[in-house]
């Protein structure tokens, strides 16, 4: 029989405790202050001493902590987050827009440590109960209404169900309804119509929305008053108004070139009505000397891909200036409560217009010519 000698069994490996998360308490040991103090420093740095508030944040980066937000929420009662519809899908520069927002909302919240809960909803109906119980529920601390129109139901509904909530979009006509946040649609037109004036057009048309269309109204608005200012005649036959399509765009304008003294320029109150006019523009060039200068608005990624000029809006700076008003609601700033953001778009040139115009900026002299796609 042959012995097998057995290894020896190997010694059991120490234990290692995983490392300690650093806490409140560790924070103010290093910092050399009391807990209260670097809750102060968290949660109302105001009361703190500049040079103890340094001490207490470099303290907090070196051990890395990071506050308990389920804490600090049962705290507070509030649940740092702000609701908001999801529209359904949608094709065009009104998805594209919505999309655009919605994502600069998230991350002006997320600069201010808030999160931002998307509601699905398919119906505006059910938007303000949906507001309404995601707050009764402690889901959401306020909500943001988004595509207001004319004298909104929604609002005084959110009144009523005393849920604070910051409009994007004027009330145009509703008061009384909570502070609010806009981009200036008449300003943007403004812009676009001293653009073509500069560039040497005088007979410059409007295709627009049907009248009643408060954002419509107002874009139609900007461009009446900048060729008042010029004290260049509108001519009303330069007028179009029509749903917000491509194909309509396109049987409008073709209809309106074929006048004796045609425009030589249009300002279209969306990016979708520019596209349809361009396509016109375009499809005339091939059959005879045919030229218009196009702006459009929402400055789309298809606007910067077909070289069309257009009125950008700042969602970005609407988005911070709605969350902070919405953070100035929830702490109970009675100031907020009246809050009324106008911001003004910019003009960006494109192809659509500055072929008018020289290497030094002066007019080359307009007409009916061709259009160019790019």
């Amino acid at each position: 029989m042959t012995l097998v000698a057995m290894p020896e069994p190997s010694p059991p490996l120490p234990s290692i405790d995983p490392p300690r998360a650093p806490t409140l308490d560790s924070v103010a040991r290093h910092a050399g202050v009391s807990r209260q103090t670097v809750s102060n420093a968290l949660n109302n740095p105001s009361v703190v001493r500049p040079e103890t508030l340094q001490r207490v944040r470099a303290a907090i980066e070196v051990l890395g902590y990071r506050p308990s937000a389920a804490a600090r929420n049962l705290r507070t009662r509030r649940s740092r987050t702000i609701a908001m519809r999801l529209h359904p899908i949608r094709d065009g520069v009104k998805g594209m827009v919505h999309d655009r927002f919605v994502h600069a909302v998230v991350e002006a919240a997320r600069e201010h440590d808030h999160r931002v809960l998307l509601i699905p909803l398919a119906r505006r109906a059910d938007e303000t109960a949906a507001f309404a119980d995601a707050v009764a529920r402690g889901e959401a601390d306020a909500a943001l209404l988004t595509a207001v129109e004319r004298d909104d139901p929604r609002q005084a509904e959110l009144v009523r169900q005393r849920v604070p909530f910051v409009s994007f979009g004027r009330h145009w006509g509703t008061t009384g309804c909570g502070p609010w946040v806009d981009i200036d649609g008449a300003a943007g037109t403004y812009q676009a119509t001293q653009h073509l004036l500069r560039c040497g057009h005088t007979r410059i048309g409007f295709l627009g929305w049907p009248r009643g269309s408060r954002v419509g109204d107002d874009r139609r608005a900007g461009w009446a008053s900048a060729l008042a200012d010029a004290s260049v005649p509108a001519d009303p036959r330069h007028e179009l108004e029509v749903v917000d399509n491509t194909d309509h765009a396109r049987y409008a304008v073709e209809a309106v070139l074929q006048l004796d003294t045609p425009p030589t320029a249009l300002v279209c109150a969306s990016d979708t009505l520019a596209l349809g006019a361009l396509q016109t523009a375009g499809l005339r060039a091939a059959h005879a000397a045919a030229e218009i200068a196009i702006v459009g608005f929402d400055d789309t990624p298809t606007a910067a891909t077909v070289g069309l000029t257009s009125v950008a809006q700042p969602l970005p700076e609407a988005a911070r200036a709605s969350v902070r008003l919405l953070i100035a609601l929830i702490e109970g700033h009675a100031s907020a409560h009246d809050e009324q953001v106008l911001i003004e778009p910019r003009l960006v040139p494109r192809a659509s217009t500055l072929r008018h115009v020289d290497e030094q900026g002066r007019p080359r002299g307009v007409g009916l010519g061709r259009v160019n796609w790019r």
